[in-house]
């Protein structure tokens, strides 16, 4: 299997429900760093997984449509907390409408799927990781 990934970084606010989250069960601020990794078995007719220029813009696309906001206002967020995990899921699925949408061009097609992970600190991170 063959990967690119890209990275940006993303700043929110929310906190927690639920007994074991301590003091993050107050409103905090959070900056993650993303990485966007795209999978595919085989090499495009390029020769490439997928453009990197657009892999990255359509990274950055998504997260503008997250960054300095409070996650829980956000629609893609009523009713669940708002770990890393679930941030992780909602900005794979919105790659994937992108990559679906052909935002990352028609070779983007062959890819077989989206891992996304966010680095909470330089000793913990979560990902999701999607097939498309």
């Amino acid at each position: 299997m063959f990967s690119i990934t890209v990275r940006d970084h993303l700043m929110v606010a929310h906190s927690f429900r639920g007994t074991g989250s301590g003091a993050a069960q107050r409103l905090h601020g959070a900056t993650f760093i993303v990485d966007a990794t795209f999978r595919r078995p085989a090499l495009d007719d390029d020769n490439v997984v997928v453009d990197l220029a657009l892999a990255a813009q359509e990274l950055g696309a998504v997260i503008a449509e997250l960054n300095y906001r409070n996650l829980e206002h956000e629609p893609a967020f009523a009713g669940t907390n708002t770990s890393a995990e679930a941030l992780a899921k909602v900005i794979a699925d919105r790659l994937a409408d992108r990559v679906g949408a052909g935002h990352l061009g028609a070779g983007a097609r062959g890819l077989a799927g989206i891992t996304v992970t966010l680095h909470d600190s330089p000793v913990a991170w979560a990902s999701y990781e999607r097939a498309l």
